[in-house]
């Protein structure tokens, strides 16, 4: 016969250890489903590159930062200098800096997570843990979304680098894929700005560096804008009057 005594559960216990993944699961889904077909497109690159295809897979679990990835494969396929690589990679990524600032990475113990999650920190990770609600998530929690975005991206490059053998070599416009997200993105955030300034003061970096230093032209591009917008926001500082 059951007790009437027995205590009550607590209406504030924490969700199961699998409860855990698979709320990480669901959550991660609607950015997952947007993230594979531009995975599908960078495998497909690779395939249909000079480079075997399982460069694809190493590309996406070693790397793993998808504007990056496209970077390097223009970058490693002109043979560039590895100094150029490494600038690149410095100013693509230079923004996970500032993500560190609000990540929830205190809620992660242990030397291996710590190594794991800043590895994993991608654009979308931050997105979903930038929410106050994300300071107390819990160490499985966290790991859960950053293991989720990163399976489905190495094996959304896997099924295109494989997929992309099959297609013949006359179909074209595959390697644009990270172009039209990055000008939907540009349109997306003009139309909510209502300016496009800063967009034009970019391509015009753009075209001038293309002119002056040719296949440099991508590390000399954002190096200029860079120093244009922050003289911009120096001097919007300076005449700023003293509070």
């Amino acid at each position: 016969m059951r007790s009437e005594c027995s205590p009550p559960k607590l209406a504030g216990r924490p969700p199961a250890p699998r409860g855990e993944v698979t709320s990480a699961i669901r959550l991660c889904l609607p950015a997952v489903l947007g993230l594979m077909p531009m995975g599908v497109a960078f495998g497909v690159a690779v395939a249909q590159s000079p480079l075997a295809w399982w460069w694809a897979p190493v590309f996406s679990t070693v790397i793993f930062a998808g504007s990056l990835e496209f970077i390097l494969l223009g970058l490693v396929l002109a043979v560039a200098p590895l100094a150029t690589v490494a600038l690149a990679a410095v100013l693509v990524n230079f923004r996970h800096v500032f993500y560190a600032l609000t990540f929830p990475m205190h809620r992660v113990h242990g030397v291996g997570a710590k190594l794991y999650s800043t590895f994993t920190l991608t654009d979308s990770a931050w997105a979903l843990t930038a929410s106050p609600e994300a300071q107390s998530w819990s160490r499985r929690r966290i790991l859960a979304v950053q293991a989720s975005f990163q399976v489905a991206w190495a094996g959304s490059v896997t099924a295109g680098a494989l997929g992309g053998t099959l297609i013949p070599s006359s179909v074209v416009g595959l390697d644009f894929a990270l172009t039209a997200f990055f000008l939907v993105l540009c349109i997306d955030m003009c139309r909510a700005r209502r300016t496009v300034g800063f967009p034009l003061v970019a391509l015009g970096c753009a075209v001038a560096a293309g002119s002056l230093l040719g296949d440099a032209m991508l590390v000399g591009g954002m190096l200029l804008y860079v120093a244009l917008l922050l003289a911009h926001y120096y001097f919007i500082r300076k005449a700023q009057p003293d509070a």
